[in-house]
């Protein structure tokens, strides 16, 4: 199967309707009785990336088993690729008409094809198709036991009756979605393959399904989970709304799974952490395609006090890990156990991306940070789909790839502690906090569009304010030629460690998006702007204070769910959501 829109002005993609956010579909339906349908086949957010600002691509890693293989989609330009045996549109003689529609959010590109080059059972060609005045339907209304395949019917073979391979929803009966029972390759199946009721007719989790929404951006904060071990970090696997994942600083990672903290770790690895301080079990990110592979990442300090990077896989029990999986993929020599950095996260094209501190001490002393021979003080991206050790390779796109005088594995440098960063999930842009020596915090934005390579400043600059000129030059660059300098700097009469947070995409606060959240470790603020610009800066300290009894001391990390929704950890061992105020 193949489909070309080719330049034409109506297909522009929307930054309101992002399909790495809210996914797509396609529907190809015949017009006349006999004729074929595909039904509706959802295009599943996770497997859409970014074409830079022009687009996006779809490639689905499962080679197709909805029928559609790949989806271009950029300006003036939409390509739809497929076919084999998963391809459900059936061509049993010649068609009459062939409607097309591709879906993204409420964008509805449509066109009807008429006239065809050839038109026979098992093979169509047709092209020049005008766009149709209304995308809003079908050629005609479905009805099961018509005999007729219509949109959304998978089969009708002129019956209702349930067992003989077509079932009285007309729907396959030899297709394992809809039977109520998570087969190999689902996320989800409630029995049913319909959309809009959390999942959908390809068994996809439908994140934002029966999720109330609140008008407004005014918000407060709930009580989560206590009697944690000073949490550092908060992650959840990208497709299980059920279960959020906390670090415990000590070396283990706690589930907290529909709402209840479970007793006994998902992860213990005390016994290879040191531990505190600046040092323990810093980071964890679940792979991608966790639902599949049940591979997720550590980061922590070992005995020894260097950093470690490990791979972990789930075991058959989903509630625990299997503690014999690990295998480590990059251990850091350090010299001293401060400025560990620590964060983990995938982006927007698969790699894992990690935060490394300039190795500790105070005003880099062994000038690690501008140093491309060593992975102190950098942001590393790492392809991790790798089976034999080191368990990783360098991505070929690294900036600094297949270079001698510097190692591959660096995407950004000029980092003291990064401690916290995150990808907008709708747009890729990569948000760093970075913790400052004495003087001035920091964060920096790395665009989608970046090819790495970055120089965040660090010794040479503290924040946008000269450090430590390189030598023999006696002062700082200015401008700043050849450094990215933050878009947000506070001194320390505000707070003195900076916590990344991320920039809300969720479910409930639909006039919330694209607001980053960030805090300080230790003055407790929590304060928000909107994107890479830093718009509309907001206080959101008093708003998110939790009462009761309670309040948020010591924030420590922020983290999203499966959902996008917001949690914040507290050192002293509480997890809080931030929620629509009351």
């Amino acid at each position: 199967m193949r489909f070309v829109a080719a330049r034409d002005a109506a297909v522009v993609p929307s930054a309101a309707n992002d399909p790495r956010t809210v996914g797509a579909s396609l529907v190809v339906v015949g017009a006349g009785a006999g004729d074929g349908s595909s039904g509706t086949i959802s295009l599943d957010a996770r497997f859409w990336r970014a074409l830079g600002t022009k687009g996006f691509r779809y490639i689905d890693p499962t080679g197709g088993a909805s029928g559609v293989t790949k989806v271009a989609f950029r300006r003036g330009l939409l390509a739809i690729a497929g076919g084999s045996s998963a391809w459900p549109y059936r061509i049993a003689g010649p068609q009459t008409a062939v409607d097309v529609r591709f879906t993204v959010g409420s964008d509805v590109y449509c066109t009807t094809f008429a006239r065809f080059v050839r038109n026979r059972a098992h093979r169509v060609v047709a092209r020049n198709a005008p766009a149709p005045a209304t995308c809003a339907a079908a050629r005609h209304a479905a009805r099961c036991g018509d005999g007729v395949v219509d949109d959304p019917e998978e089969c009708d073979d002129g019956n209702t009756a349930d067992g003989d391979g077509c079932s009285a929803h007309c729907l396959r009966e030899d297709m394992p979605c809809g039977n109520g029972v998570v087969d190999a390759g689902e996320d989800c199946d409630d029995g049913n393959r319909i959309d809009g009721d959390g999942c959908s007719s390809t068994c996809r989790l439908e994140i934002c399904a029966g999720v109330p929404t609140a008008s407004g951006t005014a918000i407060a904060s709930v009580l989560v989970a206590s009697g944690l071990g000073s949490p550092v970090d908060i992650a959840a696997p990208r497709d299980d709304p059920t279960r959020l994942f906390v670090v415990e600083q000590g070396g283990r990672v706690r589930l907290i799974k529909d709402g209840t903290l479970v007793p006994d770790p998902f992860l213990d690895v005390a016994t290879e952490v040191s531990c505190c301080g600046e040092q323990g079990l810093l980071g964890l990110a679940f792979h991608p395609d966790y639902a599949t592979n049940g591979r997720f990442f550590v980061f922590y300090t070992n005995t020894d006090g260097d950093e470690v990077i490990a791979r972990y896989q789930v075991g058959v029990d989903l509630d625990h890990a299997d503690p014999t999986s690990g295998r480590i993929l990059l251990t850091i020599p350090d010299f001293a156990a401060n400025h560990n950095g620590g964060e983990l996260a995938f982006g927007p094209d698969g790699y894992l991306y990690a935060g490394v501190g300039d190795g500790g001490g105070g005003g880099d002393p062994q000038e690690t940070g501008q140093d491309l021979t060593r992975l102190l003080g950098k942001i590393l991206r790492l392809d991790v789909d790798v089976d034999v050790p080191p368990y990783y390779a360098v991505p070929p796109t690294n900036p600094f790839a297949g270079r001698t005088d510097a190692r591959g594995e660096i995407w950004a440098y000029g980092v003291r502690n990064p401690w916290r960063f995150a990808f907008d999930r709708a747009t890729g842009d990569l948000y760093i906090a970075d913790v400052g020596q004495g003087s001035w915090e920091e964060i920096d934005v790395q665009p989608a569009t970046s090819v790495g390579g970055e120089n965040y400043g660090w010794d040479v600059f503290e924040g946008t304010h000269c450090f430590e000129p390189t030598p023999p030059a006696t002062e700082c660059p200015s401008p700043p030629t050849g450094f990215t300098m933050p878009i947000v700097e506070y001194d320390h009469g505000e707070g003195c460690s900076v916590t990344g947070g991320v920039v809300y995409r969720g479910c409930a606060m639909p006039d919330l998006r694209g607001t980053y959240f960030y805090a300080d470790f230790c003055s407790a603020f929590i304060r928000t702007f909107v994107g890479p610009t830093a718009a509309d800066p907001r206080d959101r300290t008093t708003e998110l204070a939790p009462g009761m009894g309670l309040t948020i001391d010591n924030p420590t990390s922020f983290g999203e769910d499966a959902r996008g929704e917001l949690y914040i950890a507290d050192y002293r061992g509480e997890i809080f959501k931030i929620v629509p105020a009351p």
